[in-house]
């Protein structure tokens, strides 16, 4: 099995605008994530893929691999598939999000473990360790599974409705943004229009729900505190 790990990376982000080059203790936070996702040794290679000649520069700096994509992309998800037409002979794509600089290869293996499976499409990854911010946190992606471990429904409220069970203890999950698909899915649902449940909740992965792709959902105790927003980064820090 032939793996291709592609880390989109975009400067004009919403939430943090520049978020790739902020500095995190001495080191980028994309040179962060690169090279920790260099350590997965289950990964044949590792590209960053990105529209910002900034970004660009930095990863050469630093000795990466990188490729410029197209500016009019809407989710890293069409980023990746416009790379992978450039690998066209392998199996299985890593999609690590740019904003992961406590990225763990162990993280990145147990993901790639799931396409054993054969019948995983696609795979991403849950812990079970949810505190009551999480749950209120719209930044803090809960999901709810089925008994297949796979994936019923993404969002950023706390969902279930726990009106009827009110002292109950509810296994919530909260969602960890490590993607990985098999090369054909990915072409596939790249392709696909988005739908309401997607521009609802902002979730591009509710659009695969909603065509019908299952999504298996990998669970990890490794917590790895990702930069969503700017009051993110002096807790990721001491990490560091």
């Amino acid at each position: 099995m032939q793996t291709l790990a592609i880390i989109p990376a975009r400067f004009h982000s919403s939430r943090f605008p520049g978020k790739p080059l902020i500095d995190l203790k001495g080191q980028t936070m994309i040179e962060r994530v690169y090279k920790g996702a260099a350590k997965a040794k289950q990964i044949d290679t590792l590209v960053v893929a990105t529209d910002d000649q900034r970004i660009y520069n930095e990863v050469k700096r630093f000795g990466g691999n990188v490729i410029m994509t197209k500016s009019t992309h809407q989710s890293g998800t069409e980023r990746c598939a416009e790379v992978l037409s450039q690998f066209p002979d392998y199996d299985v794509i890593l999609n690590i999000q740019g904003d992961e600089p406590l990225v763990s290869a162990l993280q990145l293996s147990q993901l790639l473990d799931a396409f054993e499976d054969q019948s995983v499409q696609i795979a991403t990854l849950v812990n079970e360790d949810v505190s009551s911010e999480d749950l209120l946190n719209v930044n803090r992606i809960k999901v709810l599974s089925d008994i297949n471990s796979n994936a019923l429904y993404f969002s950023r409220s706390p969902l279930p409705n726990m009106h009827y069970a009110k002292d109950s203890i509810f296994p919530w999950l909260r969602h960890i943004g490590l993607y990985a698909y098999r090369a054909e899915t990915l072409k596939s649902i790249s392709k696909l229009n988005p739908c309401h449940l997607e521009q609802a909740e902002s979730l591009e992965q509710l659009r695969w729900l909603y065509y019908g792709y299952p999504i298996r959902l990998i669970n990890t105790t490794i917590e790895t505190p990702n930069i969503d927003v700017a009051e993110d980064v002096e807790k990721v820090l001491p990490f560091l």
